[in-house]
């Protein structure tokens, strides 16, 4: 059976390290490569994780950090069925320890009184 991959986005990261705080800072030097994105598409490619993303964005992205793809995309093992299943059992993500001492106590009631 071949092993499960999943990746890790670092793009964030990566233009913080480049003191690009902002999302709309990546606008203008896509513009200059010929790709035209929304501030809402720029800022779903930074926060979150892509699960399609063209090569001629990604070559761009590449060029506008100078970076490599090492930089930009870790390749992490894929949970595995038993990691799922603690996951599903728990509510939550596996790693979500100490949740249960946040979870408010019970109420008992126990009469009404006179």
């Amino acid at each position: 059976m071949a092993a499960r991959l999943d990746y890790k986005w670092h793009l964030r990261q990566v233009m913080a390290s480049r003191g690009m705080f902002q999302t709309t800072d990546l606008i203008g030097p896509l513009a200059d490569r010929d790709i035209t994105l929304s501030s809402s598409q720029v800022y779903r490619l930074v926060t979150e994780r892509p699960e399609r993303l063209s090569l001629k964005i990604l070559m761009a992205l590449l060029d506008i950090l100078d970076c490599t793809m090492d930089d930009l995309i870790e390749p992490v093992a894929a949970p595995g069925a038993a990691q799922r299943a603690r996951k599903a059992a728990t509510g939550g993500t596996a790693d979500a320890a100490g949740v249960g001492a946040l979870r408010p106590k019970r109420a008992r009631i126990t009469g009404t009184p006179p």
